[in-house]
This record gives C-alpha cells, structure tokens and sequence, in this order.
C-alpha cells in the first residue's frame, strides 16, 4: 500500500488553526529537535483542505469545539468549567461549547440561547464535527488561545483584552520571548486577516509543538468522552 504521508522528512511539521470568517487561518512551524521555525502564515478555504495538506502536521491544535454534550440542557463541558477557573478575571474567554444537537442543525436557532460569537461560528463547528473522527484525534486537538497565552506567560493570565492596543503589544511580547521569527509572522499582511488572529494561530501553534513533545498539560486531567467517542478536552 502506498504512503500517504508521502516521504520521510527530517522535521516535523505542527500548526494551530483558527476560523477566520468564512475560511481558515493556518500558523504553522517545522520542528526539529530544539529547533522551532515558524513558516509564513496561510489561509484554507476548508478545514478538509488544512487536514490534506502535504506535508502532513504531526499535530494540529484547533480553536473549535471537538467533543461535544448531546442536549442544550446539558452541564456544561468540564474542559470549559476548568478553563475558565485558569483564566479568572479572563475566564469569559472560555465560551461555552454548544450543543451537538445545535451543531448538527437539529435545534431551532436561538433556542440554546448562544452566544453571538458561537451563532456566528457554528459553520465552521459543522465542518469540524464532519471531519472529526476518534482516529483523527491522534493529531488534531481542541486548544483556546487565551489558554495558550496563560501557559506562555508563566501560567499567568494575560492583563489585556487582544482589543485593545494594550492586549495587542503584550501578546505580542509574549510571544517574542518564546518564539523566534514573530516579527515576520505577525506582520504578515493576508486578506481578511486582523493582527489578533495571528497572534491567537501563533500561540495555538506553540501549544502544538507542545502536544508534538508530550508536554502539553490537558483539561480535564482525566478524560472524557462524548457519545461520538470524542474527547471533550483543551489541551495547553
């Protein structure tokens, strides 16, 4: 049978992904060893097409839900509960997953009471749950910038919303400390793209490099699963 990972590489590639309007804004690095090198910044007009691109990431950290409760009525996804307790005064951005059952487009809109944000964003939750499968998990996993940014700022929260220009440049330094080449990733000029969302990719990216090592600090510590067989989990 033949490879379709296509050949051996002397690295590894990994990437934090996030929806970006109607497509998918890619941060990716190649790592070799203690060697980190972030690759320029890409749009995807479909998850489907992140997940097929040659070569292929090791690890993939995604700004979506994953796992998912059945119902509305539902208690809340653990891994959301924990994530907002990390965060504290920034715990608002640890939203609430929604239901499957509104993912899957069998609620009627506005019946979970979503937020704006989610509404907005449940297109793109389609495509995740679509493509998502038990197997799939072994390299794609569910992540949350603010999450990624509290583990980079020494497990402190960060001060600043990422819209205010405060936000901005302490994100910004954040990154700078622990990730060579962020200046030319960060100033990337890509259509539809803001500066937040290449810092929000680019920090999901360093927790994929994390994941890659085994280093990633996974919530809940103990797993849990949803009725497809999913993992309900943020990982940092």
């Amino acid at each position: 049978m033949a490879n379709r990972r296509g050949p051996e590489l002397p690295y590894s590639r990994v990437a934090g992904v996030i929806p970006c309007g109607r497509r998918w804004l890619v941060a990716s690095a190649k790592v070799h060893a203690a060697t980190f090198a972030p690759e320029a910044p890409q749009l995807f007009d479909t998850l489907a097409d992140v997940l097929s691109e040659r070569p292929a990431y090791s690890a993939v950290v995604l700004y979506a839900p994953i796992g998912y409760r059945d119902e509305p009525e539902s208690a809340p996804r653990t891994c959301d509960l924990e994530g907002r307790a990390l965060l504290a005064r920034r715990g608002s951005s640890v939203r609430r997953a929604p239901s499957r059952k509104s993912v899957e487009g069998g609620f009627e809109p506005g019946a979970e009471h979503l937020d704006a944000v989610t509404a907005m964003l449940l297109p793109r939750y389609r495509e995740v749950a679509a493509e998502m499968s038990p197997y799939r998990q072994r390299v794609v996993y569910e992540g949350n910038p603010e999450l990624s940014f509290y583990q980079l700022n020494a497990d402190e929260p960060l001060r600043w919303s990422k819209r205010r220009e405060e936000g901005r440049e302490e994100r910004r330094a954040v990154l700078k400390k622990k990730i060579q080449g962020m200046d030319y990733f960060l100033d990337t000029d890509l259509p539809g793209v803001s500066v937040h969302h290449l810092y929000d990719a680019a920090a999901l990216m360093w927790s994929a490099r994390r994941v890659l090592g085994h280093a990633a600090r996974r919530l809940p510590a103990n797993a849990e699963w949803d009725s497809e067989g999913l993992r309900m989990e943020l990982v940092l």
